[in-house]
């Protein structure tokens, strides 16, 4: 499995979502499903069967959150020396474009509101780790080969 890069913030925030949830998360959810269960026949039990469904998705958040925090590595910001690493925000001037566009490379936890998010995983995240602003690189892309200039990195 590949490293997940996370700020500290992120990481912190992360792990208090977890421990939220498996802790009072996952007793609320057993008291909606024993009050659910007080009513009756369970076959036709609106209740329940959204406490349930809603235990199932809890779960599977858990289970995404653990395996996140499990391969997280802590990157510090501001500590790239003007190369895009993980945590970075770029902004890059797609070919034919006038307007540069900003993102944040990292996680989809990373995700601010200002900023859309490239994935370190995907091909425009792996083409851009390592480079500087005023490169040039191409990634393939699913319409076919894109280019896209490095105009700055934060």
């Amino acid at each position: 499995m590949s490293e997940i890069h996370l700020s500290a913030e992120t990481y912190a925030r992360l792990a208090a979502e977890l421990e939220e949830l498996t802790t009072r998360g996952r007793v609320e959810i057993a008291r909606q499903i024993e009050a659910a269960r007080a009513l009756g026949d369970l076959s036709e039990n609106g209740d329940y069967h959204a406490a349930k469904d809603a235990q199932g998705r809890m779960e599977a958040r858990i289970r995404q959150l653990q395996a996140t925090l499990e391969r997280a590595v802590i990157v510090e910001p501001g500590a790239s020396g003007g190369e895009v690493v993980a945590g970075a925000v770029v902004s890059l001037r797609y070919e034919g474009e006038e307007e540069p566009e900003r993102y944040l490379v990292g996680s989809i936890e990373e995700r601010r509101d200002d900023v859309a998010v490239i994935s370190t995983g995907s091909p425009l995240g792996q083409a851009l780790l390592g480079r500087r602003a005023g490169e040039s690189v191409e990634f393939q892309a699913p319409t076919g080969t894109q280019r896209v200039e490095i105009v700055s990195v934060d």
